[in-house]
């Protein structure tokens, strides 16, 4: 199931997509539990609230999803031309990120194959909406794409294994790693660490909206593409992926407490390549849907 952030003329809300149209979920489910369960619970606006309190529940999201058709209440569906997709998380605790998680994107940096995971951490305020523009900065060098699959955090995580770690996902998304290559590389020369290259304002954008984890099946093989005006500049598929989300999971709770509506960006596929002020990046991968935002100077 898409779960979305949305906002139209009525503020912010929760959206399921059910048969190609977008539930209301913030409103449908306060009238489910006031009329079913006589309980009066206020509406739920945001997926980070939904994570937090331990509410981002698939069997729910059916259950009101049902509700809503059997009972015909049309005023809970909301056409998608008059919903805008926010990010489906607009301010993360915590993004953790991947570097180094493709054999054939090692090789393209002439780096060395990591023996375990490479870990960096994204800001949080990095984050932005699909459709946003991604706001280069001037005279900061070449700036790159980097496509990723995004996992969810739905249930908190610290130090466990991996046989039990996808018991902690919510779902899954789609990550744009923007990178201030030029900056990194001097930063890397000087032995500091990726986090401002990684971190300016709408580096991140994310979405469109989370696919519920029950519905990308196991091991996860997805193919994933990034292009830039229209033109393949990544293609690959997510098996290639040097560790797999259990192991990620596993290796990062070893360390860093993950929390419900925490991210981590599984790493990019060969191809990174720079972007500059007019382009168009899309990011796709299979399952998930498209990540499109425009590329403009600050």
């Amino acid at each position: 199931m898409n779960v979305a952030q949305c906002e139209s003329e009525n503020g912010l809300f929760v959206g399921l997509e059910v048969d190609g149209r977008w539930i209301n979920y913030s409103k449908a489910s306060a009238i489910y539990y006031a009329l079913v369960h006589d309980l009066r619970l206020p509406p739920r606006p945001t997926i980070e609230v939904l994570l937090e309190q331990g509410q981002f529940d698939v069997k729910e999201f059916r259950t009101v999803a049902s509700f809503v058709r059997k009972n015909a209440l049309q005023r809970y569906m909301v056409p998608a031309g008059e919903i805008l997709f926010r990010a489906p998380l607009m301010r993360p605790r915590k993004i953790v990120a991947l570097g180094l998680n493709y054999s054939l994107h090692v090789k393209e940096g002439s780096l060395a194959k990591p023996s375990e995971p490479v870990l960096f951490m994204k800001a949080g305020s990095s984050v932005i909406d699909p459709g946003a523009p991604i706001r280069i900065p001037r005279g900061l060098g070449r700036m790159d794409h980097e496509v990723e699959l995004a996992v969810v955090i739905g249930k908190a995580a610290s130090g466990v294994q991996r046989k039990k770690a996808l018991d902690h996902v919510a779902g899954y998304t789609i990550c744009n790693d923007v990178t201030a290559r030029a900056l990194q590389t001097e930063d890397i020369n000087r032995r500091y660490p990726w986090f401002r290259t990684k971190s300016f304002d709408t580096f991140t954008p994310l979405g469109p909206w989370i696919v519920t984890a029950d519905a990308i099946r196991q091991p996860v093989r997805l193919d994933i593409e990034c292009r830039v005006n229209g033109k393949v500049r990544q293609r690959s598929n997510t098996r290639h992926m040097l560790f797999d989300i259990p192991s990620i999971i596993a290796y990062v709770s070893r360390y860093i407490t993950l929390d419900p509506g925490d991210i981590i960006s599984t790493g990019t596929p060969e191809g990174i390549g720079r972007i500059e002020h007019g382009d168009t990046v899309v990011c796709r991968i299979e399952g998930i849907g498209e990540l499109k935002n425009p590329v403009r100077h600050r």
